[in-house]
């Protein structure tokens, strides 16, 4: 079968497709948790002593003793066998953005030959998978491999269900030989840890005489698209990258926006509810879903919860989602801009911190005036933001997601707080020396008796910020939509554990020297203001005006592209900032900024190799073809003396020799190996080797719409989008 052969075929197959019904499920009262060992389950079937050191693990992080896991893990294996579980994993989160799992049997044999089953405490706790086999960073060499995975307690254990049987997962850390963290879960526990000690300086300076333990929080809003798996498999670039290298503009996108939060098509209504109750076994509270802005877009949030186990639940998510969708004929994708000129998908993640005695700290009640907990919160936010922007910027920074930030649906890649009009004027009034009264939002009334008022919020949304303040919690919407949530949790940790240190110096000093309460917090937050206060912008992040004044008037840095913004993990103040909190050491630091770094170069270099090859043994072949029936088309009219217009053909060939010719620069641009660094490999790849990439894409989209259609030998973008 031909190539465009396989795109018609494709169309046909989807459209004479009939979507698959899926059986009523039972009340979420019913299936909710059902595979997950959380302390419900653990109550259960544990003493009551045992019941007490677990749970009390799980919420303060307390060391747990091993007696105690060794009855832990026989309960653990004993819930897991009626399960149906036959297998075990530590399930860890290196640093690819995906998990990785080694399964073991629970079976042993014992002297007589016969097969038993065991698990205990100690396989419960550590596990050694090979350490030099994922990204590094040069922390662990291949005569240097050995690593340890470990139970992590406060993430609870889950059955995975598949058609060849269920595992138990286990989730765990992920640690070198000698010590160094090779995942992204120690990092985020670690940060955790350092938020906690330093809101609890905080607190208690605030006259807080009962402190629970601080956690922070997550909900991460998932975008993605599907497209039918037909159309995924007759594109190569789909399937090996991610995203569609080539493809012309549709007359049709999004610009009627009528797709967002509009009806869902039934095949994927049927999709998200197979999707959704898998999730709901597994504890994770999918709360909403909808049409998002692009054709073909969708987008599932969940309620928020602890920020360790909602990094978990993430990841979990999205291996699900893609085995939901392939099960029901559709490719879930989550690359970040999969088809160029519509909206891209990210990740926005909503972010705060709490405890169980003070409540949420990031949520500034009725009078935020009042509220000076939330004022010192807040505050370190935007200290934290104004002093690491580039680190926020570096911990999304991808090649995927360079393709979306700065369009109109992502934010600029330019680090601001947007804080609403009520909270922006309350810190600039807390600038000038005095803390006034704020004014609410006022009554929702549009005049018509049947339409019940309601209170409006303070403050409009800015959808143009890269982090955003949304009621009672910051909204970080540069994520990218492939990402780990755990880099970004973990910057954000630990920028504010460093803020909230500060401000307890501060504070400390302000109040020995005899200042009252609400004064060393004027004293201290007006500093701050001083200090940072340009972050705050609450204007259109998009405009010419914003860049300009953002870096040649307020000093912040625009860094547009993954080679730009990696090297501030490099940068002397960010080391401190990771040695100080005890978040990353120095040598961990920069095993990151070496893995980052390398996953770039391979992406972008994967990209360039496929858009050579597509262009020369699919499209290449397909112009051809198309110009050889024009050329005899054309010498068949002369043959008539009849005259036909040759400016297709003419187009046909120019496009096809340029594209060609641009493709021959690519390969050249791709064999060059000889650089000085790292970094200097970055730059050649952001500006060179994608330059050439789009060169040769302008030339195959514009072949795209010059060849006959039924010779195009890939799906097009209207195909893909719209049928489902």
């Amino acid at each position: 079968m031909s190539a465009n052969d396989s795109r018609l075929s494709a169309i046909s197959a989807i459209n004479a497709s009939v979507p698959t019904s899926t059986t009523p499920t039972d009340p979420l009262s019913k299936i909710w948790a059902t595979d997950v060992f959380n302390l419900a389950k653990m109550e259960e079937c544990l003493s009551k002593n045992a019941f007490k050191a677990i749970k009390k693990t799980t919420q303060t992080g307390e060391t747990l003793d091993p007696v105690v896991a060794e009855v832990v893990a026989a309960a653990m294996k004993d819930w897991a066998m009626s399960k149906g579980a036959k297998f075990f994993s530590h399930i860890f989160y290196p640093m690819t953005n995906a998990t990785a799992e080694k399964h073991d049997g629970f079976v042993v044999t014992n002297s007589e030959g016969n097969a038993i089953t065991e698990f205990t405490g100690s396989l419960l706790i550590k596990g050694e998978p090979d350490g030099s086999s994922f990204p590094n960073g040069s922390l662990r060499m291949t005569n240097a491999a050995r690593g340890y995975t470990a139970w992590d307690p406060t993430s609870p254990a889950y059955i995975m269900h598949t058609p060849n049987g269920a595992v138990l997962m286990i989730p765990s850390v992920f640690m070198s030989w000698t010590g160094e963290a090779l995942d992204k879960k120690i990092p985020l526990l670690r940060s955790n840890s350092a938020m906690n000690k330093a809101g609890q300086r905080v607190l208690s300076l605030m006259g807080e005489t009962e402190i629970a333990t601080l956690n922070s929080s997550c909900g991460a809003e998932q975008e993605y698209f599907l497209v039918d798996e037909h159309f995924t498999n007759a594109r190569p670039d789909l399937i090996q990258a991610g995203r569609t290298l080539f493809g012309a503009p549709p007359a049709k996108g999004q610009q009627f926006d009528d797709h967002y939060f509009g009806a869902i098509p039934e095949r994927v209504q049927v999709f998200m509810q197979d999707f959704e109750d898998q999730l709901y076994r597994l504890g994770i509270p999918a709360k909403t879903h909808h049409n998002e802005v692009a054709p073909g877009q969708f987008e599932i949030a969940p309620y928020y919860e602890a920020a360790n186990v909602a990094a978990d639940h993430q990841q979990l998510l999205m291996t699900i989602m893609k085995k939901t969708a392939k099960k029901h004929g559709m490719t879930a994708l989550l690359h970040e801009k999969p088809f160029a000129g519509v909206n891209g998908s990210g990740k926005h993640v909503n972010w705060s911190v709490g405890n169980s005695t003070q409540g949420n700290l990031l949520d500034p009640g009725d009078t935020p005036e009042k509220n000076l907990n939330f004022l010192l919160f807040c505050g370190a936010v935007i200290r934290g933001v104004h002093k690491f922007g580039p680190l926020l910027r570096a911990v999304i920074a991808s090649a995927s997601n360079d393709h979306r930030l700065g369009a109109n649906e992502a934010p600029p890649a330019i680090l601001s707080v947007y804080l609403g009009d009520q909270l922006e004027k309350l810190f600039k009034d807390i600038q000038s020396g005095e803390i006034k009264a704020t004014v609410d939002g006022g009554k929702m009334d549009l005049g018509l008796s049947q339409i019940l008022t309601f209170t409006r919020d303070p403050g409009d949304r800015n959808r143009t910020s890269p982090f955003a303040f949304t009621g009672n919690r910051f909204e970080f919407r540069a994520v990218g939509s492939a990402q780990s949530v755990s880099g970004p949790l973990v910057a954000m940790n630990t920028m504010l554990a460093d803020s909230l240190n500060w401000i307890a110096d501060k504070l400390e000093a302000s109040l020995k020297s005899g200042k009252a309460q609400t004064e060393a917090v004027i004293e201290v937050l007006k500093e701050l203001m001083d200090e940072h206060s340009n972050a705050i912008f609450g204007g259109d992040g998009y405009s010419a005006q914003w860049h300009k004044m953002a870096v040649e008037e307020r000093g912040l840095k625009n860094l547009p592209n993954t080679a730009d913004a990696l090297p501030a993990f490099l940068d002397p103040e960010v080391e401190a900032l990771f040695k100080n909190t005890e978040v990353l050491s120095p040598l961990e630091l920069s095993s990151r900024y070496e893995v980052y770094a390398e996953q770039y170069i391979e992406s972008i270099m994967v990209e360039a190799k496929l858009v050579a090859e597509m262009a020369t043994t699919t499209i290449y072949p397909a112009a051809i073809g198309y110009f050889n029936e024009l050329s005899l088309a054309l010498g068949s009219a002369l043959d008539l003396e009849i005259e036909l217009d040759n400016r297709v053909a003419k187009e046909v060939a120019t496009a096809a020799n340029t594209m060609i010719a641009k493709v021959a620069e690519l390969k050249t641009a791709i064999t060059k190996h000889d650089f000085d660094s790292i970094d200097t490999h970055m730059h050649f790849c952001a500006n060179e080797i994608c330059s050439l990439m789009l060169e040769v894409r302008e030339q195959a989209d514009l072949l795209e719409v010059l060849v006959d259609d039924t010779a195009w030998p890939l799906p097009k973008y209207a195909e893909m989008m719209f049928i489902k």
